[in-house]
Parts: C-alpha cells; structure tokens; sequence
C-alpha cells in the first residue's frame, strides 16, 4: 500500500480539499501534495496529525476495512513473564488500566519507571 494514495482516497471521500487538510493539521499545502503523490514519506508524528485532521483511527490509515483489524496471536516457545496465570491477568489489567491514562500521566509513568531501573542498575553493580 502506498500510504500516500491511501491519504487522498480518504480525503477526497470525505469531500476535503488540501486546504481543508492544512487548516486543521499546519502542515503546508505543497507538503500534502507531495505526501499525496509519493515525493515525501511522512514521519508517524505526521501520520497522526494527518489522521486526526481526517477524523479517523490512525489504524485505518493502513487499513481499508470497516472494523478494527484483529490483534494478531503472538506465539512463542518461551512462556515469560505475563503469558500465563496470575501474571497474564496482572499484565492484562495494566494494559487497561494505561489505556484509559492521558498522555501526561503516561509520560510521568514512563519517566518514574525508567528512573527506577536507572536506580536498581546502580544498586546493583
């Protein structure tokens, strides 16, 4: 798939022009164009302001079917921590749990969770 074709099938579909595109993301018109035509490959940053502009999952930018496509099974040998039993529901309720966090709160996670690991390295050397 060629994102760039997929970008302004959407967009014609939902009867926007380029300008309507730059109004609601700021990326420049000319920049659209090339996105469009397959000159520029947009970062994932870019992606999600594209998608948002058009009012859609980022996931249907890649993905042309009515419903969300399926989670696919990852399946290994190994059968690590939060695979089975009591981890795999632990691990599970996390995943809901930072689901419904905003943006901030996640980034405040992530920041106390790395300075705990920066931590433990030092006690343990």
């Amino acid at each position: 798939m060629v994102i760039g074709d997929r970008l302004k099938q959407i967009r014609e579909s939902k009867n926007m022009s380029q300008g309507d595109v730059e109004s609601r993301t700021g990326l420049l018109r000319c920049y659209i164009s090339r996105v469009e035509n397959g000159h520029t490959v947009p970062s994932l940053e870019t992606l999600e302001k594209l998608a948002h502009a058009l009012e859609l999952p980022l996931y249907q930018l890649f993905y042309d079917g009515d419903e969300k496509p399926p989670v696919p099974r990852i399946v290994t040998k190994d059968h690590g921590w939060g695979m089975t039993g009591k981890d795999a529901k632990t691990l599970n309720r996390f995943r809901r749990l930072l689901q419904r966090t905003n943006d901030s709160d996640r980034q405040l996670l992530m920041t106390l969770a790395s300075k705990m690991a920066q931590f433990n390295r030092r006690k343990i050397k």
